[in-house]
């Protein structure tokens, strides 16, 4: 850990990695020495240039796009990183679909769209990584909650369901693999700047964050990197606020 490159040789897979809080992830897992796998749906430029800046970091990239909302989408993920790496080690569940209305406006393709993008993605990339993860000793998985899944916000019905549902998938699996050594956490943001751009920023004007202002991708990205090294092994099945104070402040 002295050199800064405690994930060194190891190799993650970071969902919805070609910008904002995902390739924030991708870029500290590459600084701590992890190869790292980039996922994207349709965004191939942003992707290759995601890898890029991996590769610039000094960790090895690969491409893989797929709609990870689908079994077969998630599954090729990541049967691609083993296939790249020969193991896989961190596993971060990022991807997610943002509705905002009220209940009444939101269709059940709106509905769906979001379960489908936010939780069931977790639940499908876990699935297929989980007997890969933990092969070489240890291994992590980390979901990208979110503050709406712990707090009432307007016009985020949707959201907030399938963000407490990642909570509760992150409880229930860290006692499933903690045999395997396999740790299992959420991290829930809150505003991030210059990526909040519906009510949920209007949300957090109304009721302003503690610190003074909103996050930075590469917050989030910190914490998620601590995890998944050796300063994260004792902690599993915990939801991380990192949302300068917003959700104690309203609890």
């Amino acid at each position: 850990m002295s050199d800064g490159k405690e994930l060194d040789g190891m190799a993650a897979v970071v969902t919805g990695s070609v910008r904002g809080i995902g390739r924030a992830v991708a870029l500290a897992f590459a600084d701590a020495g992890a190869n790292v796998v980039i996922n994207g749906r349709s965004s191939r430029d942003a992707a290759d240039a995601v890898a890029a800046e991996v590769e610039a970091a000094g960790g090895r990239a690969l491409i893989h796009m797929a709609d990870v909302s689908d079994p077969d989408g998630a599954a090729g993920l990541i049967d691609a990183a083993v296939n790249a790496f020969g193991r896989l080690d961190i596993l971060v569940n990022n991807v997610a679909h943002r509705v905002a209305k009220p209940l009444t406006e939101t269709s059940f393709e709106d509905w769906r769209a979001v379960q489908a993008s936010t939780l069931n993605t977790a639940f499908l990339c876990s699935r297929a990584a989980i007997p890969h993860l933990g092969q070489h000793g240890v291994g992590s998985i980390v979901n990208i909650g979110g503050v709406s899944g712990q707090a009432g916000v307007k016009n985020r019905t949707a959201v907030a369901t399938a963000k407490a549902g990642l909570s509760g998938l992150t409880a229930a699996l860290a006692i499933e693999l903690a045999p395997q050594a396999i740790t299992v956490n959420c991290v829930a943001p809150g505003h991030i700047e210059h990526h909040d751009r519906d009510e949920m920023s209007q949300h957090f004007q109304d009721k302003p964050i503690p610190l003074g202002r909103g996050g930075k991708p590469q917050e989030i990205a910190a914490t998620v990197r601590l995890l998944c090294g050796p300063g994260g092994r004792f902690t599993t099945g915990q939801t991380i606020h990192v949302n300068g104070g917003w959700y104690v402040s309203i609890a």
